[in-house]
């Protein structure tokens, strides 16, 4: 029944203002980058992808709009992990499991909770081949007026394509782009 409700949900999404405004910075992101665009929120069981773009590139990681990922070891989830007021964040690390996906995740809280202040700090999150081997990705936060996460705005794509520096690099076309979905989700 959940997967049902997702995909009526997903049709709301697709036939709204909101969904179309979003979707056209994404767009936008995307021709700039060349590569997939992700818009993902916090839910139950990690970061959910509500929207994105694919790349035009024939070799890429496909994950699809619904799919789930998880909070330790991707860039939007540390990304939502790093927004929250320290004694949240302390709390969630707390409960999380923090599941080795592959050589470079990390695993122990102390480690997490040392990154999530950088990544507060730099206002960006990375993904060093933590969630995929072969995979990294960039993250910004979305924040809503009260100054709340509302969704990481990422773009990831194959070490073959892609670096680190490359990306943080172009971290203000993502900055900027987070700011535009600020002002189109927030109207008032």
């Amino acid at each position: 029944i959940a997967r049902r409700l997702r995909i009526m949900g997903a049709g709301l999404l697709h036939s709204s203002r909101d969904y179309i405004a979003r979707h056209q910075i994404l767009l936008g992101v995307n021709e700039q980058i060349g590569e997939t665009v992700n818009y993902a929120v916090p839910g139950a069981d990690g970061m959910n992808y509500l929207d994105r773009v694919e790349t035009d590139w024939a070799f890429r990681i496909q994950q699809p709009i619904g799919s789930s990922v998880p909070f330790h070891c991707t860039a939007s989830g540390k990304c939502f992990l790093a927004s929250l007021p320290k004694r949240h964040q302390l709390a969630l690390v707390e409960s999380l499991n923090l599941t080795a996906m592959t050589v470079n995740t990390i695993t122990d809280k102390a480690v997490l909770i040392d990154e999530l202040s950088e990544i507060r700090a730099n206002g960006y999150a990375l993904d060093r081949e933590e969630f995929m081997p072969g995979l990294i990705a960039i993250a910004v936060p979305i924040f809503d007026l009260e100054n709340r996460f509302v969704a990481g705005l990422a773009y990831h794509g194959p070490t073959q394509r892609l670096n680190l520096s490359s990306m943080i690099e172009t971290r203000e076309v993502l900055i900027t782009a987070s700011q535009k979905l600020e002002k189109i989700l927030f109207l008032e």
